[in-house]
């Protein structure tokens, strides 16, 4: 195993969590029950990854960067309840790797963060997720309708998972530091998600394009979406029970996925 401390990769968006006390809050969020699957998304250098390896009956640690996966490796060569898996999350069978119920945790890099808390919800989810995220994204999720940073970010999480932003991380716990705050975001997945398996894709382009049209009334951004009618637009609002004057960022999820099912979805 190389001694020191790893070079962290600009390309991969490496910046590695070295604050001790946000790396334990971070793990006692994670909060694994007996009998579950940890599931580490971005080991790094293990900082996380040792505090969760105390905590969890079996843990898996998935890891992009070769470089640290023989580190790794090495580090955790006598804890067999810890495996380290060589690849992109994106292309894991989160639910599968985990073989039961499992948590989720991760420092994940911020240029692919939406990506891969969608991977993580879908089905069959994780029980809880930690992530450790820039702090405008973690504001986005966690927003309700009406605030400014409510959209299609905050749409789309909430009708899968209840968010909650549990504490801010400034740049000094990291090592480079990055150049913005980061937060801690928990979410823990609905045990009655508002859509369903076969929806979820349509739902979300549908949310993505009715946000692209947030400066319009519902009824424009309707009919701008699917090419319907004025006047199937109108009744498609009404059957969703919302007002055709409001905007859209004022409509609450549930609201999105009625109109969603009323509209037709996309076109």
């Amino acid at each position: 195993m190389t001694d020191g401390p790893a070079r962290a990769k600009k390309r991969l968006g490496q910046h590695f969590l070295h604050d001790r006390r946000v790396l334990e809050r971070i793990a006692e969020a994670v909060a694994p029950r007996p009998g579950e699957t940890v599931l580490e998304v971005g080991p790094g250098e293990g900082a996380l990854t040792d505090l969760l390896a105390e905590r969890a009956s079996r843990l898996v640690a998935i890891e992009l960067d070769r470089d640290l996966v023989p580190r790794l490796r090495a580090r955790y060569a006598g804890r067999s309840h810890v495996e380290i898996l060589e690849g992109d999350v994106l292309d894991v069978d989160l639910a599968a790797v985990a073989g039961g119920p499992y948590v989720l945790a991760g420092n994940v890099p911020y240029y692919i963060t939406t990506p891969i808390i969608f991977h993580a919800l879908r089905a069959p989810r994780p029980r809880r997720a930690v992530y450790l995220v820039q702090r405008e994204v973690a504001d986005r999720v966690v927003a309700p309708a009406g605030h400014p940073d409510y959209g299609a970010l905050s749409v789309n999480v909430q009708a899968l998972a209840v968010p909650e932003r549990l504490f801010t991380v400034g740049p000094g716990a990291f090592r480079p530091a990055p150049s913005v705050e980061s937060a801690v975001l928990a979410l823990e997945p609905r045990a009655d998600p508002l859509v369903g398996p076969g929806e979820e894709h349509a739902f979300q382009r549908f949310v993505v394009a009715m946000f692209g049209q947030r400066r319009k009334q519902l009824v424009r951004a309707v009919r701008e979406v699917t090419g319907c009618s004025a006047e199937a637009a109108q009744a498609a609002l009404a059957r969703a029970g919302l007002v055709p004057t409001a905007r859209g960022e004022t409509v609450p999820p549930a609201g999105f996925v009625s109109l969603f099912r009323a509209a037709g979805g996309p076109a």
